[in-house]
């Protein structure tokens, strides 16, 4: 019997992935286009693990060199204030704030992101879907870390536990945990997916046969 829902955050909850997509390209592009290019794709192919992550990889990939310290907090802080804004003005994926409701009355709700914590839980206050949620997990702890503190905090087995994403990153996450995944489709991981069988939805609108399954 499903007793919880596990959201990733960006393209499945709101749709702000090209958000994170010019953040870095913002950061690199000093670097050439040919870098800027090489980042964006990296990115776009490894949505939902954390910028903490992918700036070291960059710089060590594809700059050749390791980032200090320092560097690094400041290029986290001017992602963290280029992508806060653009992410706010994002629009909801179709449905998602209709669904939510009535999904919080029957589960308890989660959400597991690449997305600082801190950040996004003041972006869930700005979004003012803050409440749907009984428990918000973000970076620097990486996504399978977010599904075994909910296991052993509520007590669930893998059965009783859907999540729902957009990244290969979500995908392993929920397949380590053998917890069913539903795959949230969209222009940005089509192509990514295109070899895996697996339960999608474009959006949350009903008629919906995955979304009708889990209400």
């Amino acid at each position: 019997m499903l007793k919880g829902i596990i959201f990733d955050f960006d393209g499945v909850v709101v749709d702000s992935n090209q958000a994170k997509s010019d953040a870095f390209y913002s950061l690199y592009v000093k670097y050439g286009e040919d870098i800027a290019k090489k980042v964006i794709n990296h990115h776009e192919r490894n949505e939902g693990i954390s910028r903490f992550e992918k700036i070291k990889l960059y710089h060590k990939k594809f700059l050749k060199k390791d980032i200090s310290s320092e560097e690094l907090s400041q290029l986290l802080n001017k992602f963290a204030n280029i992508v806060y804004k653009k992410v706010c003005e994002s629009e909801f994926v179709p449905g998602i704030k209709e669904i939510l409701p009535e999904l919080r009355k029957k589960y308890r709700l989660f959400i597991s992101t690449g997305t600082p914590t801190f950040e996004i839980n003041n972006i869930l206050i700005n979004k003012n879907i803050n409440d749907y949620f009984s428990r918000v997990y973000g970076s620097p702890e990486k996504k399978e870390e977010h599904i075994k503190k909910i296991i052993s905090e509520f007590n669930y087995t893998p059965n009783e536990l859907i999540f729902i994403g957009d990244s290969m990153a979500d995908y392993k996450a929920a397949e380590e945990y053998d917890i069913s995944f539903i795959l949230r489709l969209h222009n940005k991981n089509i192509k990514l997916f295109s070899d895996f069988n697996v339960l999608s939805v474009n959006n949350f609108k009903l008629p919906n046969k995955a979304i009708e399954k889990i209400l």
